[in-house]
């Protein structure tokens, strides 16, 4: 006997797509930027998944370069890129459901960036150790 449920297709797992990509709701399509590849002020071609390019600030790295910059928007495919495929993005794009809001925690620290505490709120206090 077969099992028709396995051979359905999972939202997001359309083989037209690339590998990278997934299938954002209507609301999250327009605006994004270009579903094309494109090439950035480096001239490396972003959203082609062939990140060896020997414009690369990554294949030019040395002691001396500032790692920022290969920070920025310029770095992104706002379609095709890999973190659409973590289960969080793909649940927001694709069906809509909003992560959970709230601090980043740290199963023993407490990871959460002071850049928004004021200099004058008292430090937050270490996350008690589970047990």
């Amino acid at each position: 006997m077969r099992d028709n449920d396995s051979n359905k297709q999972k939202p997001g797992d359309n083989p037209a797509l690339d590998p990278y990509e997934i299938e954002f709701l209507p609301q999250f399509r327009e605006g994004r930027g270009p579903e094309a590849p494109f090439v950035n002020e480096y001239g490396v071609v972003i959203g082609d998944h062939m990140y060896e390019s020997p414009h690369s600030p990554l294949e030019q790295w040395s002691t001396d370069t500032d790692p920022a910059v290969m920070a920025g928007d310029q770095w992104v495919h706002p379609f095709k890129d890999i973190g659409f495929l973590t289960a969080e993005n793909r649940e927001w794009f694709e069906r809509g459901i909003k992560p959970e809001e709230g601090t980043f925690f740290h199963p023993e620290h407490d990871a959460a960036s002071r850049a928004d505490q004021s200099a004058t709120e008292p430090d937050l206090p270490e996350r008690e150790q589970s047990e």
